[in-house]
């Protein structure tokens, strides 16, 4: 009785495959984390940025509607996100909150001046754009005193300089040693199979139907592997958000999309690569020189 041939097949998703899969999975975690901070800083440097406000004083000779109509035109400024007019009650109001007692009652007058809070938009929130403008603003005699913190402007945009600088620095490191640890993870796999690559040689096989299992189990890797990772990322941002609602204006869906679309091109693009320089490798390789590795 003639035996049935035994047909081998091998399943793509063999533990191999769900192992090289959790190992990339981590490491694109980890780059996506880089990618994500490297784009969050942005966000988070143009709402520290905007929350840095100067004081316009108001001379008690004007007039309220011409204080209105100054603040109006402010608004149309384009160095300007917003304004906030405070009264002289609102001011004196606010200082006896402040300080538990109301200085009218034995300085016997209201000692503080009307002014307008600008609040800038980032790109004019440095020194010398706000010198130029409280240049501008001096123009009207009715402007009593501009009030900023010049110190605080300068440390803010140092301190966003640096860690901008540190960042990048960070993701060009990190991008090299993913691309390292990936590669060893598929070199690994690949160097199994080596004496199948040899074997198909022999019988014919042209190089491209050679590579073309392992171009393509590895582009479903580096998929698969993206998509986990951008749904912990995912995952992590929400939590942040629920967490710290303020945020929201730095973790914003358009950064998380950035990431998400970072991370699979970076997924689909390391192990693609990597898969085709190490079947390259034993491609070129005499048979006698795969037993001496």
């Amino acid at each position: 009785m003639k035996s049935k041939p035994t047909h081998h097949t091998t399943s793509l998703f063999d533990m191999q495959f769900v192992t090289s899969c959790i190992s990339t999975t981590l490491v694109l975690l980890l780059l996506g984390m880089v990618v994500f901070f490297v784009l969050a800083a942005h966000n988070l440097s143009v709402y520290v940025k905007e929350n840095i406000n100067f004081s316009i004083v108001i001379s008690d000779d004007m007039k309220e509607r011409d204080i209105l109509r100054l603040q109006k035109n402010l608004n149309k400024e384009p160095f300007v996100k917003s304004t906030e007019y405070i009264s002289k009650k609102q001011a004196l109001e606010e200082q006896t909150e402040a300080m538990g007692t109301d200085p009218q009652e034995f300085l016997g007058y209201n000692p503080f001046s009307a002014s307008i809070e600008v609040k800038l938009k980032s790109a004019y929130a440095n020194t010398d754009s706000i010198a130029k403008i409280e240049k501008q603003i001096r123009k009207n005699t009715d402007i009593q005193d501009v009030l900023y913190q010049k110190e605080l402007v300068n440390v803010v945009n140092d301190n966003i300089r640096k860690i901008s600088l540190l960042l990048l620095g960070l993701a060009v490191i990190l991008t090299l040693i993913s691309f390292a640890l990936i590669n060893n993870t598929i070199r690994l796999a690949v160097y199994s199979k080596r004496f199948l690559i040899h074997t198909m040689k022999l019988v014919g096989a042209n190089w491209n139907f050679i590579r073309r299992p392992f171009l393509r189990r590895n582009f479903w890797t580096g998929v698969l592997a993206a998509a986990l990772a951008d749904g912990l990322l995912w995952g992590a941002a929400t939590w942040l958000v629920e967490k710290e609602p303020e945020l929201v204006k730095v973790v914003t869906p358009k950064i998380m999309l950035l990431v998400s679309v970072a991370v699979l091109l970076f997924g689909v693009l390391i192990t693609w690569l990597c898969a085709l320089f190490s079947v390259n490798k034993y491609l070129r390789m005499k048979a006698g020189a795969l037993y001496r590795i």
